[in-house]
């Protein structure tokens, strides 16, 4: 029998909403890095999640999923920090915030809690264009102060405990906090870089390094975008950091949960 602690996370749960997804309209999009005169890339519809993945929802996966759970994680697919901020407590969660994000997570096990939903991580690309609207426009970028508002937050010292989810304005697309909360893991978040295994890859845009970025960049002045760009760079799949977090995208074109993979 689940403990009264248990029974109120799942029902919880089950009333929560969780991994309610909103539809993004694709367009053009042109990564940050390129020179105006670049081609601009096609990005397709796509579902997002509306909101990150929670201590709640993962802890739920950790149940069903029992390879992914804390004391079984297999050193290949994380750090040895994964989950470290849930603490074990006889009948009880192992964590005292169960809506707030979820960190301490691998991008293998955070694109295994997607496929397990029928779903994916989203790509860069999908991730930058849902970002790029601002609380009433499919693209903030113009309008005052929206910059300054991402950057802030990406130059601000963590103030330990997380806030819980949905607790700011939904931006254009109804998607929260994409901006100020966590970081986000994405499906291809070691692909702006580096496209093959040699250091001497010719296929590598140096026009990505410091300030060769800035001089041909698409927006020169929007510098919370370099600064995730430097920030994804730098990740490798297994690393499990404390500002890291997920949520999950699907394809437009099926609903979210026909394509379930069994994950064990």
């Amino acid at each position: 029998m689940l403990s009264t602690s248990l029974l109120l996370v799942s029902v919880s749960l089950a009333l929560s909403g969780a991994g309610e997804q909103v539809l993004v309209s694709g367009g053009d999009y042109r990564p940050l890095y390129m020179s105006k005169d670049s081609p601009m890339q096609s990005v397709a519809s796509f579902y997002l999640d509306k909101y990150p993945v929670t201590n709640q929802e993962f802890w739920q996966f950790t149940q069903d999923h029992p390879r992914w759970r804390k004391e079984r994680m297999a050193a290949l697919f994380a750090e040895p920090t994964y989950l470290q901020h849930w603490q074990e407590r006889q009948g009880s969660v192992p964590f005292s915030a169960p809506k707030a994000p979820v960190t301490h997570v691998s991008w293998f096990a955070a694109d295994a809690y997607c496929r397990t939903q029928g779903k994916r991580l989203p790509s860069v690309a999908e991730w930058e264009l849902a970002a790029l609207a601002s609380e009433t426009q499919a693209d903030g970028s113009q309008e005052p102060g929206y910059k300054q508002k991402i950057l802030t937050w990406y130059s601000t010292p963590s103030q330990g405990a997380l806030a819980d989810i949905g607790l700011t304005e939904s931006n254009f697309w109804g998607v929260y906090d994409l901006h100020g909360l966590v970081w986000e893991w994405t499906e291809d978040f070691n692909s702006s870089l580096v496209t093959g295994e040699s250091r001497a890859d010719s296929a590598i845009d140096t026009k990505l390094f410091c300030a060769a970025g800035v001089t041909g960049a698409v927006d020169p002045g929007d510098y919370a975008a370099f600064m995730r760009y430097g920030f994804r760079s730098s990740l490798e799949a297994k690393y499990t950091l404390p500002n890291l977090g997920f949520r999950c995208a699907a394809n437009a074109a099926s609903a979210p949960g026909e394509e379930d993979e069994k994950i064990h």
